[in-house]
């Protein structure tokens, strides 16, 4: 789904105690100030403002960090061209001004699981960044992650997904069953039935391979059993590929970057930086198709120009 959060209703929901997001960092000087009594002859009004604009406060804090995560670690394009495609329908859409929607499909970390507030999730980064150089676009980025899932019980959800008449399909999978050392067996038939769906109701598709971080790497033969399974079938069907496993290998293998610098505890999911990054080297490929378009550069629509892994 989409999120679009005001400042006032943030503070709303940390006055009510609620939290934001599955693994959000609650304020511990908000919660001490939820526990600790207020001055006895101030009115409960008074005490509630109080902490209303501490929460506001805080979001504020939140947003500035949010807004400047890439320029104190800069997100830089990866070596090879690793990250580079055309998506036609969607940039040809957005270049001559037509309504663009675009649905993420996936599990934990298309649903955003690791992320300090719902705003950070790589959809909502994504559109941010298409509004920001399209203002005058409408474009709608709709959410449909599921944390747990694997491909079965996606392409259970694809009636869901159609439904919104998207233009683009970004779909991520593969990793869950890298974790859990689930045999491949029939994916690769079940995606490219998945896929098959897709293009015939119009929409370009971008398949998201897993990320290279320390669980996936547990199992890396069955890791790269799964970026080949997703390249092959992304060369079969002819359909773009965003290489997050290659993208993240270079930033801790050749950029030397920690995996604490893009990953949280649990040696799994993206941290606000992580889907930060991700989201604009996404948006920037939509950005460079829609110059090609407007360029007049012919793209045939079922050309796969990511380079495969």
């Amino acid at each position: 789904m989409t999120f679009e959060l005001s400042l006032r209703y943030i503070a709303a929901l940390c006055v009510a105690g609620f939290t934001l997001a599955a693994g959000s960092v609650s304020s511990p000087a908000l919660a001490q100030e939820k526990l600790a009594p207020g001055p006895a002859n101030a009115p409960p009004s008074a005490q509630a403002k109080g902490v209303a604009t501490k929460a506001i406060e805080a979001a504020q804090g939140a947003a500035k960090t949010a807004g400047d995560i890439l320029v104190r670690t800069p997100c830089l394009r990866p070596k090879g061209n690793a990250a580079g495609g055309s998506l036609p329908r969607v940039a040809g859409r957005i270049a001559h001004g037509d309504p663009v929607k675009i649905v993420a499909l996936g599990s934990s970390s298309t649903e955003g699981y690791g992320v300090t507030s719902p705003s950070y999730t790589y959809p909502n980064r994504l559109a941010e960044q298409l509004r920001r150089k399209y203002p005058t676009a409408h474009i709608t980025v709709v959410n449909l992650g599921k944390g747990g899932q694997e491909v079965p019980d996606m392409v259970a959800r694809l009636d869901s997904v159609l439904a919104e008449h998207p233009d683009l399909v970004i779909w991520q999978f593969g990793t869950n069953m890298v974790v859990r050392r689930h045999e491949t067996g029939n994916v690769a038939a079940v995606v490219e039935d998945g896929v098959s769906r897709m293009q015939a109701a119009g929409a370009d598709v971008v398949l998201v391979d897993p990320q290279y971080v320390p669980a996936v790497n547990a199992n890396k033969e069955g890791a790269s059993r799964m970026v080949k399974l997703i390249s092959d079938v992304a060369r079969l069907k002819r359909i773009s590929v965003f290489p997050r496993f290659e993208v993240m290998r270079q930033w801790h293998e050749d950029d030397k970057m920690p995996f604490e610098s893009f990953v949280i505890k649990d040696g799994l999911h993206m941290n606000d930086w992580g889907y930060a990054c991700f989201a604009q080297l996404l948006g920037d490929t939509i950005i460079r198709s829609v110059g090609e378009v407007r360029a007049g550069v012919a793209v045939p629509s079922n050309v796969m120009t990511f380079r495969p892994m």
